[in-house]
């Protein structure tokens, strides 16, 4: 009866029924345990149900479920809005709530463009993105977003996005050195801000590395160029931090990792740890001013039934203790230190076979040379009992935070002794 995501409907293998999580652990109903390599599509940070969210989101169903955030507000909302708005240094100072990534990013195109709209800037149309992006999959992220799977059928009925070439650090498409280049990938987009600035209201970016599309790193000064010039030319700068937020970069949030600062970024995936739908849109305080009157025409329309739900907020409170007091940015250094010590070794290993060895924060991955080649090791992963998802020909780990480091051993083995099949 189950429609599922990402899937081709005809011949369909049965997914595999998980009947508990712990941990790093998925375990299915016949008690076999799977470790999960890539976070449940890059959630659980800290594993799966952990104790104290878990407790937390207990504790809040005793005495709210939810209400509608208008007209009411409540504790967890109001208390995850502070601690949000203190983590960013008060960089951004209103946080909007809804329940996925997609959302968020719709929420900061709408935003981004009613700023213009309110102060009469008519003209300000267009929102710019690169080629390959992601940003969800609802009309609005998808118009936003390269052309892809995700995007291709739906091209004729998603509004006009200008789109520029991606920059690509690992696959640079002016076949230039990252160490020693001139930010060449800019030249095109510098050129329509000159020209265009006029019409232009926004730019949305997932910053340092663009994970659905294969996880395509590039350096900061592209992104610091990128806000340099939009402040320049009065066009806000919008951040889809729904994957890299929360550590998964090295820093609290991936802007953090910049000399510049975007208007707006957007936040979900591991904003609960996994464990309930929530998401948030933070907006500076120069923007929301714009919005603060009392003509009706001023006001953001826009709102979800579960927006700020409590339950959710209480369990992104609890995933925040953790990350603070846990020290879950230290846990991630010691995975960076891991997958480089991976990637040093992989590179002599399997140059015949793989490409493009990267390592950013708590992430690592390759480009497989041969596509054909993906079903054949993540399958030979899986009867190993390690769940990975390669995405086209990138192969890539984001595990939980937590991981052990005998399972992280045990991803990295499994991980070679699949390499070396492929190389039979």
């Amino acid at each position: 009866m189950i429609w599922y995501p990402y899937a081709i409907q005809k011949n369909l293998i049965p997914p595999i029924k998980i009947i508990r999580g712990e941990g790093e652990y998925l375990i299915d109903e016949n008690g076999e345990k799977y470790i999960d390599a890539v976070s449940s599509w890059w959630t659980s940070i800290h594993g799966h149900n952990h104790p104290q969210i878990i407790e937390a989101i207990k504790s809040q169903l005793d005495h709210l479920d939810h209400v509608m955030l208008a007209g009411f507000t409540h504790t967890p909302a109001e208390v995850l809005a502070g601690k949000l708005v203190e983590l960013t240094e008060n960089k951004f100072t209103r946080v909007y709530y809804s329940d996925n990534g997609s959302c968020a990013n719709e929420i900061a195109i709408k935003i981004a463009h009613q700023f213009f709209k309110n102060q009469n800037l008519d003209s300000k149309v267009e929102i710019l993105h690169f080629s390959k992006s992601y940003h969800g999959d609802t009309i609005g992220a998808m118009s936003v977003g390269g052309d892809s799977y995700f995007t291709g059928v739906y091209r004729e009925i998603l509004f006009p996005s200008p789109e520029f070439i991606s920059p690509d650090c690992y696959e640079c498409p002016y076949q230039k050195n990252p160490k020693t280049c001139n930010l060449e990938c800019l030249e095109n987009l510098k050129e329509y801000i000159d020209k265009y600035h006029e019409k232009v209201f926004s730019i949305i970016l997932e910053p340092l590395v663009q994970g659905a599309n294969g996880m395509v790193m590039y350096k900061e000064e592209v992104l610091d160029e990128i806000i340099l010039l939009c402040k320049q030319k009065d066009i806000l700068v919008i951040f889809d931090e729904v994957f890299t937020g929360f550590g998964r970069t090295g820093k609290f949030f991936a802007y953090q990792n910049l000399k510049n600062t975007p208007d707006i970024i957007c936040l979900a995936k591991g904003l609960t740890g996994g464990t309930l739908p929530l998401a948030a849109t933070l907006i500076s305080d120069e923007i929301y001013q714009k919005f603060y009157s009392e003509d009706p025409i001023h006001a953001f329309y826009h709102g979800h039934t579960m927006t700020g739900n409590p339950p959710a907020c209480a369990a992104a409170l609890a995933s925040l203790n953790l990350m603070e007091n846990e020290n879950r940015l230290k846990e991630v250094e010691s995975l960076n230190l891991a997958f480089n010590r991976l990637k040093d070794d992989l590179g002599i290993q399997y140059n015949s076979l793989i490409k493009n060895i990267r390592v950013l924060g708590a992430i690592f991955a390759f480009d497989l040379l041969e596509e054909t080649q993906i079903d054949r090791l993540k399958n030979y992963c899986l009867s190993k009992k390690v769940v990975i998802r390669p995405l086209g020909t990138a192969v890539y780990l984001c595990p939980p935070y937590t991981i052990t480091e005998s399972n992280l051993n045990h991803i990295i083995s499994t991980l070679k002794e699949g390499l070396n099949l492929l190389l039979e």
